[in-house]
């Protein structure tokens, strides 16, 4: 590809930010005008034939201004855009809305979507991978001859107990011994090394012909299996209709639809260089179908324990990448504060344990 004139970069940039603006094919006499780039409408107009021409612009219709192409956006967000510096209430916003340590991190991921959602008008999605958890401690207690409940704490903090009915009675004492013999080999240890040669060899310390011992396995890889994936949220999602190129139903559905599945984002990845704060993925970068009329802008935030997330929007290619990039790096940097700060405040104490029953009916006492 050719490389383009100091001036033909101005132009481009000049019709980026007015169609950004605008939402309209832009003119050469609307450029003479407004952009200040101090050349006659025929030589704005023969620049622009050019960049049409290379495939930076294109014309919509015969009679009508030139609109950018994708080739164009991603010249303009790797050299030609300038990120302009935060205003100082837009600072204090973001400062306010993550300064809490005390509201923890789910909390927190919350707070700055809808943050992002707003202060961009489009919607935003927080992704944060959660690494592998490990059972501290597993009780069994004995409810009657038919029913136990399975307790975990596990290595987070975190509480998860199920209700098990048996088709069969079990004494006291047994699942005593299931609870030592769980303890000593469901603890400490990750989902993965829960495999069926540690399961059986549970099974033969206590001569569990029951099946008692799989079941209390199944329930650990369970909880920690859905501790591991990581977590995705949208805010702001209705946003999106107030775009011109979402007007069409049937467009802007298929792209909430496909955003409202956590499993889709979690997918998401920031591969840049190193150094890069900023991921922009213009149209059909984007690898998912539902994604390539769109443009996806992320941002890297610490999640700590040498983890990290992901917070951006999602919006049309027309997209003021220059303001978003701008407010999604102080987001970024400002969570990650933020979830450093929280890491050193000590956890609620844990509540009155709500029992997760999968038999219960409506209804029923």
């Amino acid at each position: 590809m050719a490389k383009l004139s100091e001036r033909k970069k101005k132009i481009l940039a000049a019709v980026i930010e007015e169609y950004i603006a605008s939402a309209e094919p832009v003119g050469s006499k609307l450029l003479a005008e407004k952009a200040g780039l101090h050349v006659s409408s025929a030589t704005i107009r023969s620049e622009l034939s050019e960049l049409t021409a290379l495939g930076y612009l294109e014309q919509p219709h015969t009679s009508a201004g030139r609109v950018p192409t994708v080739l164009g956006y991603r010249l303009y967000v790797n050299e030609l855009m300038q990120r302009p510096d935060l205003s100082r209430e837009d600072a204090d916003r973001i400062n306010r809305s993550l300064g809490d340590p005390a509201q923890g991190q789910e909390r927190m991921l919350d707070h700055a979507g809808r943050l992002a959602a707003d202060m961009t008008d489009y919607p935003a999605l927080t992704v944060c991978s959660q690494p592998p958890d490990t059972v501290r401690r597993l009780d069994l207690i004995y409810v009657d001859a038919n029913t136990f409940i399975i307790v975990l704490l596990l290595g987070s903090g975190t509480v998860q107990n199920k209700l098990v009915h048996l088709p069969f009675s079990v004494e006291e004492a047994q699942l005593r011994k299931l609870g030592t013999v769980a303890n000593a080999n469901f603890c400490g240890v990750t989902e993965a090394e829960i495999d069926a040669e540690r399961i059986r060899a549970a099974e033969r310390a206590i001569d569990d012909r029951m099946g008692l011992t799989a079941v209390v396995a199944g329930f650990v890889i369970e909880i920690l299996s859905r501790c591991h994936c990581a977590r995705a949220a949208v805010s702001g999602g209705a946003k999106l209709l107030r775009q011109p190129e979402f007007q069409d139903p049937a467009k802007a559905h298929s792209l909430m639809d496909y955003l409202s599945d956590a499993g889709n984002l979690s997918g998401l990845s920031f591969t840049d260089a190193a150094g890069q704060d900023i991921r922009v993925l213009i149209g059909p970068e984007n690898i998912a179908k539902e994604l390539r009329d769109s443009s996806v802008i992320l941002a890297k935030y610490d999640a700590g324990d040498g983890m990290q997330g992901l917070i951006g929007v999602v919006g049309p290619t027309r997209m003021d990448y220059s303001r978003v990039a701008a407010k999604l790096s102080y987001i970024a940097a400002g969570l990650s504060r933020a979830l450093a700060d929280s890491a050193g405040t000590a956890l609620p104490g844990f509540g009155k344990l709500m029992l997760t029953d999968p038999d219960k009916k409506p209804g029923r006492p």
